[in-house]
């Protein structure tokens, strides 16, 4: 038994998925002509209470076009430096958007509203470039799938009305934040200008993101999301899996998050482990001592028949998804507690 914890988008789709995609009516939708991705856009666009929706092979390809929409060459957005459209998206907002970036710290990969505040560059000031987007992460990656305070998201939208500044929200694995607080859909929907959630994380599609905002921002995202080589011709097929997903695999969230709270409570009973972040959601972030070289340890899990992920440094992540069951988590629990320090 391999067990997979590198990451939620290894998950493939169940039979009752592949059955679900393969009767689903298609079209060409380049040409609008898809009825099913047609219903994904409208069924995502009424659940965060927004005027229009756009499908995406990616939800990078979602978070750039977001951000180029939203910005001109030569401004300049507002994030976390371990944000995923900065950290894991090669360079895009430079790339595609000609967009210099401000880079905020902030505990676990929270922004601070103050923080933003004092960082909007002065309109007026020809040296500095214009601020235009402030964009977070909820639930943020390097942060170990930590999940922001609502009201400080309500903060940052202030501040970015005051400046009349734009706010993106990458919310990739937003439904993992929401399984856990009170907020809603309609929450983050009326409070951001974009939302982009993706598909194939928590939620087990094989492909795809969404990206929400008004009818106007998404008339122009479509246009860019064509440039950046992202239409699709018979996508109902993979938009039928995010259908799929949103009806069926939302609950089920909750039991990803016990689970990697029991492999955090195991993970923090170990020598070498030097600690571990809070877990309150899929992610587990673990440091490891010192001593231990981070690429052999993975490496022996892996040879154990546990597959993770080498985050940096000492740094290793596992996340728990719909692919993972008991089972499996009661495997690495043996496994890890096999090592002793002295084996490194």
């Amino acid at each position: 038994m391999i067990v997979d914890l590198r990451s939620d988008t290894v998950t493939k789709p169940t039979p009752e998925m592949l059955q679900y995609m393969i009767q689903a009516p298609v079209g060409d939708d380049v040409y609008g002509g898809d009825p099913t991705t047609k219903r994904l856009e409208d069924k995502m666009a009424k659940m965060f209470n927004k005027e229009s929706a756009l499908y995406f092979p990616s939800g990078t390809m979602a978070n750039q076009v977001a951000i180029k929409t939203h910005t001109q060459p030569g401004q300049e957005i507002i994030c976390h430096k371990l944000s995923h459209i900065y950290y894991y998206e090669s360079g895009g907002p430079a790339f595609h958007s000609g967009l210099s970036t401000c880079l905020l710290s902030g505990d676990r990969g929270h922004l601070d509203p103050d923080d933003v505040e004092n960082h909007i560059n002065p309109p007026d000031d020809v040296h500095r470039p214009p601020t235009a987007l402030v964009s977070v992460e909820n639930t943020m990656n390097k942060g170990g799938g930590s999940i922001y305070d609502f009201n400080k998201l309500v903060e940052i939208g202030k501040i970015c009305k005051k400046h009349n500044l734009k706010y993106h929200l990458d919310g990739a694995r937003l439904f993992n934040a929401l399984a856990e607080t009170e907020q809603t859909t309609e929450d983050y929907g009326n409070l951001f200008d974009s939302i982009s959630v993706c598909m194939s994380k928590g939620l087990g599609a094989p492909v795809g993101s969404v990206l929400m905002g008004d009818s106007k921002f998404i008339k122009t995202a479509r246009r860019y999301r064509k440039m950046f080589g992202g239409g699709m011709r018979q996508s109902g097929f993979l938009a039928a899996a995010c259908i799929y997903a949103l009806d069926n695999n939302v609950l089920r969230l909750k039991d990803d998050h016990r689970r990697a709270k029991l492999l955090s409570t195991e993970l923090k009973k170990l020598n070498y482990v030097q600690s571990v972040a809070e877990v309150e959601t899929n992610i587990v972030l673990f440091k490891l001592d010192p001593k231990i070289n981070a690429d052999n340890y993975v490496s022996q899990l892996e040879n154990d028949g546990i597959l993770t992920m080498h985050m940096g440094y000492n740094d290793v992540r596992m996340v728990t998804h719909l692919g993972i069951d008991d089972n499996m988590i009661n495997k690495t629990i043996d496994v890890i507690k096999k090592y002793k320090i002295q084996h490194y």
